[in-house]
């Protein structure tokens, strides 16, 4: 039984270090441990090999080879449920990341007042999120005066123009 409780716990330290040094470790490979051969497949396949071959031998009284055994099926089964997790964790896409060019069109209003040769700051929202811009205009634009944006020369920059009703 401390053979399969050592299996199980080396299984645990395969996993915690494939979660600190996934990345370093998948990288040291070149690709060689994608999929089925992923690290945290084989860490849950190992781990559920021992911690289940010690119940099995615990509970059972069962000899090792059919503890193993057993302890092995589960460990397949752990293994598939981690690889399918993980490739649907792959597959899940998040939304477009917003540009300036969603900008382009969109209301805010002054912070900071625009002058007529230089740069002001106005507060638009991007992405649901306020955001602070720096701004330029045609003409001066006062403090609290709602604006659209025409352009985005830069990521940080608007070209806004004022809104008249």
């Amino acid at each position: 039984m401390v053979w399969f409780l050592g299996l199980g716990t080396a299984g645990v330290a395969l996993l915690a270090l494939s979660l600190v040094f996934g990345g370093v470790l998948d990288g040291a490979f070149e690709g060689g441990l994608d999929g089925w051969l992923s690290l945290p497949v084989v860490a849950g396949f190992t781990a559920m090999t021992g911690f289940a071959g010690a119940i099995v031998m615990g509970v059972t009284h069962a000899p090792p080879a059919v503890a193993g055994t057993a302890g092995a099926v589960c460990g397949v089964g752990t293994a598939w449920l981690t690889y399918r997790f993980s490739q649907a964790l792959m597959r899940d896409r998040t939304a477009r990341t917003p540009n300036g060019d969603d900008l382009v069109g969109a209301p805010g209003s002054v912070v900071t007042a625009i002058p007529a040769d230089g740069y002001g700051e106005v507060l638009l929202r991007l992405a649901g999120q306020p955001v602070k811009f720096a701004a330029r205009s045609a003409g001066p634009v006062a403090r609290g005066a709602e604006v659209w944006v025409e352009s985005v020369p830069s990521a940080t920059s608007v070209v806004v123009r004022p809104v008249t009703r």
